[in-house]
């Protein structure tokens, strides 16, 4: 193992207490990311049938409309976190995207909606890096992925909220006040970042100007990260689970509204609800829940086996991420809306084990002063192939099955979600892949 890296900290530079706030506020931030992200989710049929849509306008609406330009401006954001001041370029994030995500509320047509969700996706692309690169610092290293991947919550966590809540207002309300309220919170949680979290840099440097000296280059840190075979690798693999997972979770609503729609309504009348905001609360519990559990074992078990051996980091990925196809499989071949709901249950708390020993491997596989570069480019790939793609091309396959094969929009879309989990085999080859070289190539 090569040595530690001089300007990299050998105490954390913050007391445990201030950690533990300074976490809780970068959780929530997340949490608030990805519920404005993935709020669409369970507004995408509603949408649809007011804007008169097709599914891969919904594909394009959901991931590569806002994938675009967060994949883009990810990497130079993360430049300027690598020297500025992380909290500030996290707060003016929050705020931007948060502004974006009402602001589609209030649109008319899909061009304009569109236009929104890139706006949505340029603010959000100054969250993740920084906040890695952040929490990297708070933290000492045989804590960090348990510390990851309590960051990581924001995505299990803000899914169950966005779908929850999305689906209960527009119910109510309509889709357009789901918007409305998903953005507010944003905008008071950039204030609190503004003003109440750390940059920690200047007790890990003697002043700006040696930070500045001790960044590498673009182009050395492009060459650091290229050298890494194990960085490729887990950046492929998480590329593709996000093209699973972000596929699926963009259509997995309309999957239900088109095949369970008799008995979920059914159960809805039960609880006094509608059949949008039944649905968005029981897949918000349903892959929320199960998704928060399996993201906290994941930097639990890698913390505590990766002290022992550092191929803990790939293996629990991999390992987890074949056992979870049966399940998507025979949820999406179920006669009931209460089975199928039940076995997708089990996916997210293993699809969403690789979050903890994920993030923190690429963090340890490269110098401090390339950690939010070498973030940003895990994001560019997991983003641009899996947000950019995964939607998309789940709603372009189901829209070719549905019209030009004839089997219909439910069996369209059905048999679409089961073409693209098989994809979970390479993935999971890719991460197993990586065990003989992680132990080499892990520098901090």
């Amino acid at each position: 193992m090569s040595e530690r890296s001089p300007t990299a900290p050998a105490v954390s530079p913050v007391s445990p207490g201030y950690r533990r706030y300074a976490l809780s506020v970068l959780l929530l931030i997340y949490i608030l990311n990805f519920l404005d992200r993935q709020i669409v989710a369970i507004l995408a049929e509603p949408i649809k049938n007011d804007l008169h849509l097709a599914d891969w306008q919904l594909g394009l609406m959901t991931g590569l409309a806002f994938a675009l330009f967060y994949t883009v401006l990810g990497i130079p954001i993360a430049r300027v976190a690598e020297t500025g001041n992380r909290p500030r370029i996290i707060a003016a994030a929050a705020g931007a995207w948060s502004l974006f995500t009402i602001a589609c509320g209030f649109a008319q047509n899909f061009v304009q909606l569109v236009l929104c969700r890139v706006g949505v996706g340029i603010g959000e692309a100054g969250c993740t890096p920084p906040a890695h690169s952040l929490i990297s610092d708070y933290t000492p290293r045989e804590k960090r992925a348990s510390a990851l991947a309590f960051y990581a919550l924001g995505t299990p966590i803000g899914g169950l909220i966005g779908m929850a809540l999305g689906g209960v207002i527009a119910d109510a309300y309509g889709w357009r006040m789901a918007f409305l309220v998903a953005g507010a919170p944003g905008v008071i949680m950039a204030i609190v970042a503004w003003t109440t979290l750390r940059e920690p840099r200047s007790k890990l440097a003697a002043d700006l100007a040696a930070r500045r000296a001790a960044r590498p280059s673009l182009k050395q840190a492009f060459a650091e990260i290229r050298s890494k075979r194990t960085f490729w690798l887990i950046a492929f693999a998480a590329a593709i689970k996000a093209f699973i997972g972000y596929g699926a979770a963009a259509f997995l609503a309309p999957f239900f509204f088109r095949n369970h729609a008799a008995e979920l309504t059914l159960l809805a009348d039960d609880f006094g609800l509608g059949l949008t905001g039944f649905l968005g609360i029981t897949l918000g519990i349903v892959l929320g829940l199960t998704g928060a559990v399996g993201t906290y074992m994941g930097g639990y078990l890698a913390d505590r086996f990766g002290a022992k051996d550092l191929r803990a980091y790939v293996s629990i990925p991999a390992v987890s991420t074949l056992l979870g196809i049966p399940f998507y499989i025979f949820g999406l071949l179920a006669d009931s809306a209460v089975t199928a709901l039940i076995l997708f249950a089990f996916p997210p708390i293993l699809n969403t084990l690789w979050y903890g020993p994920g993030y923190a491997a690429v963090q340890g596989l490269v110098r401090p002063e390339t950690r939010a570069t070498a973030t940003a480019v895990l994001l560019f790939l997991i983003n641009l192939i899996g947000l950019g793609l995964g939607p998309l091309g789940v709603g372009a396959v189901s829209d070719l099955i549905s019209g030009p094969m004839g089997f219909g929009a439910a069996e369209g879309v059905r048999w679409s979600l089961m073409l693209f989990i098989l994809f979970g085999a390479l993935a999971s080859a890719l991460f197993w892949m990586a065990r003989s070289s992680i132990r080499e190539e892990m520098v901090s």
